[in-house]
């Protein structure tokens, strides 16, 4: 048995005439800004660059204030200089004494303290006694 015909298609319905495109308008056109030159200093000058006053600080913060000039004339921390000293402090009692017993013994040039020679046993028993001395 044949199926019923389904009813007829409902009729399309009439397309919507387009809305007539607005034309945009263009927003003012502004001038470029300059990039901000940057404040900090950074590489193996930075400390350099702060110190002279070219820039406010250094990367890790450090500002002229926090820097000086060394006996070698490199830029460096206060901190630094003042924990250099601290360090020196333990082993110049020792230099000295070196110093004084290559004096002592007329030793020129390079001499091993302590070495296999016997001039550089001879400096390390001089400078062993003006240690204790």
């Amino acid at each position: 048995m044949a199926l019923p015909m389904k009813s007829a298609m409902k009729a399309m319905k009439a397309m919507k005439a387009m809305k007539a495109m607005k034309a945009k308008t263009s927003m003012k056109t502004r001038a470029m800004k300059k990039k901000a030159v940057s404040k900090i200093a950074r590489g193996k000058l930075a400390k350099v660059v702060v110190f002279k006053g070219n820039k406010e600080k250094t990367a890790s913060g450090h500002k002229k204030a926090d820097l000086m000039l060394n006996k070698r004339n490199k830029t460096v921390t206060k901190k630094q200089n003042a924990a250099g000293k601290k360090a020196y402090k333990n082993i110049s009692a020792w230099t000295t004494a070196v110093t004084q017993a290559r004096k002592e013994l007329g030793i020129k040039g390079f001499c091993l303290v302590n070495g296999k020679t016997a001039q550089g046993k001879a400096l390390y028993a001089r400078a062993k006694a003006n240690y204790a001395a």
